[in-house]
């Protein structure tokens, strides 16, 4: 038994090293989007921008993301992954410099747009190089995925509090460093890997959308983000803290995101299923999200909202991932640039209608609208479940 154990074990770490190389960027990527979040009232304060005007540096981030997923297969089929990757890095790189030495809060939403370009080319591809080249099957390899975003969003806010705490442009510099070692690791690192055989067009993710599953996926991330972007762009606002503390509240939430994605999400998988969990998950959040609603002015009641909610979202990214991955009857690369156009433009309006909402109604109506979208999203699961059910026989 033991030594049945032992191998197991061997099998699930022992990847090859082009894996660990683009793990190691596919954490500091993402470091990038928790270093930004102890700074956002630091930046409406110095450069005067009201929070709707600040959530913009998610809205356009998201947006361009959203709408370069359909050119990162076009890309990636053309110039190979290594190149995609490498092109994806050095934008993130050059447009998060060209943010830290802004003075308005427009120059930096323009720049951070620039910043969800690279993302886009390199998140895609990351993902799929991934799945495709690793060993132990398509779910080990998504775990692996997202505990490398989990690492990266839980160091990211502590790194980007002490950062912050200095100055607000710190972690904007930060993270322009971090990929530059990320790009440097990439280049000498990572070895050329073979072209896809057949050429992708940018209509091939749009196309990929009429599998039904797929775009039932689509939407229920589409609905979900925009509740998983309410937390992140508005709640930094209510909690009071300075960039110390909101470091390290976001710290214990991706901590909670990192370790559920890897452990909680497949034990769940395996006993109940995709499609009840992925519900679970989705109206524990919700409830998260109406708590925060309804006690918005208790900021001790929010900070532990926030960390318990990353519970939830660690666990729900694994299992709408892995069912993306085996859903719908196209390349990997493809699907996952369909599913993540369809959630980043929701992660787009999500951010700025909850600043908007606070603005003309009160701080209580984000987190009860973030609820409302979320709970939508786990009815499109619902609905749709005659679709989404082959995935657990996939999966075993």
């Amino acid at each position: 038994m033991n030594k049945e154990k032992e191998y197991t074990l061997n099998q699930s770490t022992k990847q090859p090293v082009v894996i660990w190389v683009i793990f190691f960027a596919t954490v500091i990527s993402f470091m990038g989007l928790g270093l930004v979040d102890p700074i956002l009232p630091a930046i409406a304060e110095k450069l005067h921008a009201v929070p709707s005007e600040v959530s913009l540096l998610f809205t356009s981030y998201n947006l361009i993301t959203g709408i370069a997923m359909l050119i990162t297969g076009v890309v990636s089929s053309r110039i190979g992954i290594k190149w995609t990757l490498l092109i994806g890095v050095i934008l993130i790189a050059v447009f998060s410099a060209l943010a830290g030495t802004s003075d308005s809060i427009w120059s930096i939403v323009s720049f951070r747009g620039g910043w969800g370009l690279g993302n886009a080319l390199f998140i895609a591809t990351a993902l799929s190089a991934i799945v495709g080249l690793s060993v132990g099957g398509t779910a080990k390899a998504i775990i692996l995925y997202e505990a490398a975003i989990g690492l990266g969003i839980s160091v990211g806010p502590l790194l980007g509090g002490e950062l912050g705490s200095i100055s607000w442009r710190g972690p904007f510099y930060g993270v322009s460093v971090l990929m530059i070692i990320a790009f440097l690791v990439l280049l000498i690192k990572m070895p050329k890997v073979e072209k896809p055989r057949v050429k992708t067009s940018v209509l091939d993710p749009i196309k990929a959308l009429k599998f039904p599953g797929l775009f039932r996926l689509g939407l229920t991330a589409f609905f979900y983000n925009i509740g998983f972007f309410t937390l992140m762009a508005f709640a930094p606002f209510v909690m009071g803290l300075d960039e110390h503390g909101l470091g390290y509240v976001f710290l214990g939430w991706g901590l909670c995101l990192a370790i559920t994605s890897v452990f909680v999400a497949p034990k769940l998988q395996a006993k109940f299923g995709t499609i009840k969990s992925m519900c679970s998950m989705l109206i524990l959040f919700a409830l998260t999200l109406a708590a925060m609603g309804i006690w918005t002015d208790s900021s001790k009641i929010v900070i532990i909202a926030v960390i318990v909610a990353g519970l939830f979202l660690g666990t729900n990214n694994t299992l709408i991932t892995t069912a993306v991955m085996q859903v719908a009857p196209v390349e990997r690369a493809t699907a996952s640039a369909a599913y993540s156009f369809v959630r980043f433009i929701g992660g787009a309006i999500g951010p700025w209608m909850a600043n908007k909402l606070a603005e003309n109604f009160n701080s209580h109506m984000p987190f009860i609208s973030g609820a409302i979208f979320v709970l939508l999203a786990m009815l499109v699961v619902l609905s749709g479940r005659k679709h989404l059910e082959h995935v657990d026989k996939i999966a075993h």
